[in-house]
């Protein structure tokens, strides 16, 4: 227990300068950006979906949280919600570079999230025909912090960088110790081996990690798939439906408890069909 305590720290310790800098970029992405990317995603109208998804993908703090305040006042529709859920990367990016995963192996992992946003995205709209009406809706959005997720507008850039860079440190190490004590009781091969002889259950149980509404989410997945515990597939359905603080906000302000409990399943289920498909594919990045 000792030995595996020890090998979980120094590993975590070894990720600090690499999350840090991520993180810094990040950050200096977000202050600059937040506010553009916000009234991009207003103006959107019928392409909204395309302009989500991408705008989504954007390693931004809690971009998902204004997309959700938007909808909640019907400025999006319900489908570039979903684009931008979908698309959301949240804590994956600043993980796989700070393993040295390479550059292209995340760039198709965003790129596949940012396609599949797009295509749930008009097809929701396009069962719903929902309208987008900018123009003449009444946005009622409140006084709800759109930064809930670390207050970011409250600090400077570097001390956002050092909290987040902590904050994401925690989470790795115990995430990392866990797994590490299960592959080290159940045996790496056979931990594995559960995720690809039931192709269904790998997906589903991903995909519902996915729903964990902070960055331990993404945090789990992540750490899985680098330790090849889990399929490509299942690393994509967790990350689809990996929607960080966004689900929380959802369920703050937009007061329609049903329709919000069917944009869960709606997210879920498109998580799990899509990495069952990739699964069955064989499907490798």
């Amino acid at each position: 227990m000792l030995s595996i305590l020890e090998e979980t720290l120094i590993d975590t310790i070894k990720l600090v300068p690499f999350l840090f800098i991520t993180y810094l970029i990040m950050e200096y992405i977000e202050h600059k950006m937040s506010e553009k990317s916000k009234q991009t995603i207003k103006k959107s109208g019928k392409w909204g979906p395309i302009i989500g998804s991408v705008v989504g993908a954007i390693p931004q703090c809690g971009f998902s949280v204004s997309a959700t305040n938007l909808y909640a006042a019907r400025v999006i529709s319900l489908g570039t919600l979903i684009s931008v859920y979908l698309s959301t990367s949240d804590e994956m990016i600043p993980i796989f570079i700070s393993e040295a995963v390479p550059s292209i192996i995340i760039v198709k992992i965003i790129a596949i999230k940012v396609l599949i946003g797009m295509i749930c995205g008009f097809i929701i709209d396009l069962c719903l025909r929902m309208k987008d009406n900018v123009e003449n809706s009444n946005e009622n959005i409140g006084n709800l912090c759109e930064n809930e997720h670390c207050h970011c507008d409250e600090k400077g850039i570097l001390k956002s960088s050092i909290k987040h860079t902590v904050n994401i440190l925690i989470y790795i190490f115990i995430i990392t110790l866990i797994i590490n004590i299960m592959v080290d009781f159940i045996g790496e091969d056979n931990l594995a081996s559960i995720f690809e002889k039931n192709t269904i259950f790998g997906p589903i149980f991903a995909s519902l990690i996915g729903l964990i509404p902070n960055c331990a989410a993404s945090v789990i997945i992540t750490n899985l798939f680098i330790q090849n515990i889990i399929t490509a597939a299942s690393l994509i359905a967790g990350l689809l439906t990996g929607a960080g603080v966004g689900l929380i906000v959802l369920f703050r302000i937009n007061h329609n408890l049903k329709e919000n409990i069917k944009i869960i399943l709606l997210l879920y289920g498109i998580g799990a069909i899509v990495g069952i498909i990739l699964q069955y594919m064989n499907f490798v990045i």
